[in-house]
């Protein structure tokens, strides 16, 4: 079993805008941009899975022309929600409230939002409920991203913003026995 995980394209909103769960636009030359590249590079036999998002969903639906199956929307790959920091820029988010979320990254729930942890646990489900010898695309965002690639590899939450994950960019997972292992990572 294989996973494709691929972000969205960049979304069109104000630098250091703090926007998760939030449905927000993309950038359409930059879908452009990925439709150039991306087909080529993915596997067209794999089901497409993508967040009800729109800005998953418009880079999901775009790949059918192009060979790839329907789409198949499921909300446990939604990105965090941020809850009451949603729509706000992150600068203008009490210092303190930030700090206590970096400090617990896994644990910690903004207000009114929901943990990593939480979405580690939706994500992992929904992987869990693949067919076992299964190839799949997932188009989501980069906080499933982040908590797949390290909770299916056995890693912690922990040093979660150490790894930046560029929109369109695209992980490779395989599973091996009874973890999995990154195959590649491609900007």
């Amino acid at each position: 079993m294989k996973l494709w995980l691929l972000r969205h394209p960049q979304p069109d909103v104000p630098t250091g805008l703090c926007y998760g769960a939030t449905d927000v636009p993309i950038v359409d030359a930059h879908l452009d941009e990925l439709l150039s590249h991306l087909p080529t590079r993915l596997p067209r036999h794999a089901t497409v899975y993508s967040s009800p998002l729109g800005r998953c969903q418009r880079l999901a639906q775009a790949l059918q022309p192009h060979g790839f199956g329907p789409v198949v929307t499921d909300a446990r790959l939604r990105e965090m929600d941020f809850g009451h920091w949603e729509g706000r820029l992150w600068t203008e988010l009490p210092r303190e409230q930030i700090d206590a979320w970096r400090a617990d990254i896994a644990h910690h729930v903004p207000p009114g939002g929901e943990s990593l942890s939480e979405v580690a646990r939706r994500s992992l489900a929904f992987v869990a409920d693949l067919p076992a010898q299964h190839e799949a695309i997932v188009v989501t965002h980069a906080g499933v991203m982040q908590t797949l690639l390290k909770s299916l590899r056995g890693l912690p939450l922990s040093g979660f913003a150490g790894q930046k994950i560029d929109y369109g960019q695209v992980f490779v997972l395989q599973r091996e026995g009874a973890g999995w292992a990154l195959l590649e990572d491609a900007a």
